[in-house]
């Protein structure tokens, strides 16, 4: 199957934080959009591997995507490697979009920034031809390179190269973050309070989304950065 926006993101629930709004976005527009996880997110505080991975079926379901999938890298641990990249290859070969988005270029939690950059790497690779990556049933993938990669903010210190109206589509970005229930404020879960189970969080990424949106003069927003610059051959398509 051929995708036409393809996410990664080092944990279940990156995507849905950073992008949901944009890939919502584009599904309403007919794209075929997919994303790709990591990791299991096993070494988060509440919840476990399993619950992570029903939760991110679930958000999944809301977010209405053509597939979803877990490379089953080592939270917390997982480096550049060989082994790694042709992992992301794989995947990059195997559905062949034209967008990649990716984590951020920097984050408080450091598998963010080095996702990012695995999957990035990854997609340059992926366009070389004697890079060998198989299919499963041992046939020698194509060579594919994605058009362009954006990296979604995750964080407000770093200013986005350009930013999605997703004002259409919060209420049901909100629902696949909520999916997390283990994750996120939800007053019928108990454990542990972190950083990110509080309703403060929630408000945080309400606030977020609003900040972005005030620069381009709309409600709610998305930012990303770039990798190379951006082409358009109309100043009118630009808010």
């Amino acid at each position: 199957m051929k995708l036409d926006i393809l996410a990664f993101g080092a944990h279940p629930d990156d995507v849905e934080l950073a992008a949901s709004g944009t890939l919502l976005r584009h599904i309403q527009l007919g794209k075929k959009v997919g994303i790709i996880d990591l990791t299991l997110g096993e070494l988060g505080t509440r919840g476990s591997a399993s619950t992570r991975m029903r939760e991110a079926h679930n958000s999944a379901k809301i977010l209405k995507l053509e597939i979803r999938e877990n490379l089953q890298l080592s939270d917390g641990f997982f480096e550049i490697t060989e082994e790694n990249l042709l992992k992301v290859i794989h995947q990059i070969r195997k559905y062949q979009p034209e967008i990649v988005l990716c984590n951020a270029t920097s984050d408080r939690h450091p598998d963010h920034g080095r996702g990012g950059d695995l999957v990035s790497r990854a997609c340059f690779l992926a366009g070389l031809i004697k890079v060998g990556t198989q299919k499963n049933n041992g046939e020698l993938q194509k060579p594919w390179r994605p058009n362009v990669v954006y990296r979604y903010v995750q964080d407000n210190w770093i200013t986005p190269d350009f930013v999605v109206d997703i004002s259409d589509f919060y209420d049901t970005k909100m629902q696949a973050i909520l999916a997390y229930k283990t994750q996120f404020f939800n007053a019928e879960e108990e454990g542990i309070e972190t950083p990110i189970s509080s309703p403060d969080f929630l408000e945080y990424i309400k606030g977020r989304a609003s900040n972005f949106g005030r620069i381009i003069k709309v409600k709610y927003g998305e930012g990303f950065t770039v990798e190379r610059g951006i082409g358009v051959d109309n100043l009118f398509q630009l808010k």
